[in-house]
């Protein structure tokens, strides 16, 4: 494997036409680039340069690689201004990751919005409430509720201060009543969705009291947080889900919120990634729009009245 220092080297000696002046160009000792050379010359099996005491020139097989060189080299600063080219410009593939409930009913028209503004980005989303494997995966970044798992990933806050609340459709609480204690919820039918790969069963609240928990059962269980909240929709149960994900459904009537004076257990919504190399403007943009709008969600939540 040719080394790119070496290639290095050898350009910038034929294009002064000295080894020494090359080493300085370079910033290496003359040491170091005669080494570079030699290792090169002894890698293609080809004599690059004639020497004598007073010259050094090109010999026809260093003149004939001497073009390959340049080219590769060439090649490899366009691939690292294009890099750096794509974490300054808006364009390009942007791959992203969200939970089934919020990219459906919240975030998707937020993103034609963001598409709107930045024609040039190519959005590729992914739906679905299992957690991604972000090494493995073709993407990008994800918006997680709570904090990941592994402690290796980068997480940055987009919705910080977000929380469940219960909630339930007006036909179900006209048909079964509204509860009007924690201790109530045994006697409804409570709608489970799965959780980091287990029944999210035990439901937690705050108090003036301090914290309490629940454990609550129902008829009806899903790995898709937005099968659980159409369920609600229809009038099947009693829901216990992130604010952002039913705002719009409470906003609209659609879902009453329940035990208003109770307060839910935080679910801080995150921007993840591998490594923070993917941070490139797009994501940051990204990140600055889905915070702003989640922020005037917030403002209008149960707790912050």
């Amino acid at each position: 494997m040719l080394r790119l220092d070496d290639l290095q080297v050898f350009v910038r000696t034929a294009e002064v036409g000295s080894l020494s002046a090359a080493a300085r160009l370079l910033d290496i000792s003359p040491a170091v680039a005669s080494a570079g050379l030699k290792r090169l010359e002894q890698q293609l099996q080809a004599r690059l340069f004639a020497r004598s005491t007073r010259s050094l020139r090109l010999t026809a097989e260093g003149e004939a690689f001497l073009v390959h060189a340049r080219q590769a080299l060439q090649s490899l600063e366009a691939g690292r201004q294009q890099l750096a080219g794509s974490k300054s410009t808006i364009s390009g593939p942007l791959q992203l990751s969200v939970p089934s409930d919020f990219g459906r009913n919240t975030l998707l028209p937020w993103l034609d919005t963001f598409m709107h503004n930045h024609p040039q980005v190519q959005l590729r989303l992914l739906l679905g409430d299992r957690v991604t494997d972000l090494f493995r995966e073709p993407v990008d970044i994800a918006l997680r509720y709570g904090e990941p798992e592994d402690s290796s990933l980068v997480a940055l806050p987009v919705a910080a201060g977000n929380r469940r609340v219960l909630c339930a459709a007006p036909a179900y609480l006209q048909a079964h009543g509204e509860p009007r204690q924690i201790s109530e919820l045994r006697e409804h039918n409570c709608l489970i969705y799965m959780l980091g790969g287990r029944a999210y069963e035990r439901w937690r609240f705050h108090t003036a009291d301090g914290e309490h928990s629940l454990q609550v059962a129902g008829d009806r269980l899903s790995d898709d947080a937005d099968v659980v909240r159409r369920w609600a929709l229809a009038g099947a149960g009693v829901v216990y889900k992130s604010w952002l994900d039913v705002a719009g459904d409470v906003q609209a009537g659609r879902l009453k919120i329940l035990l208003p004076h109770v307060l839910g257990e935080p679910t801080p919504l995150n921007l993840i990634c591998a490594h923070r190399e993917q941070l490139s403007k797009p994501v940051h943009l990204l990140r600055e729009f889905v915070q702003a709008r989640c922020t005037e969600l917030l403002a209008q939540a149960p707790w912050g009245r």
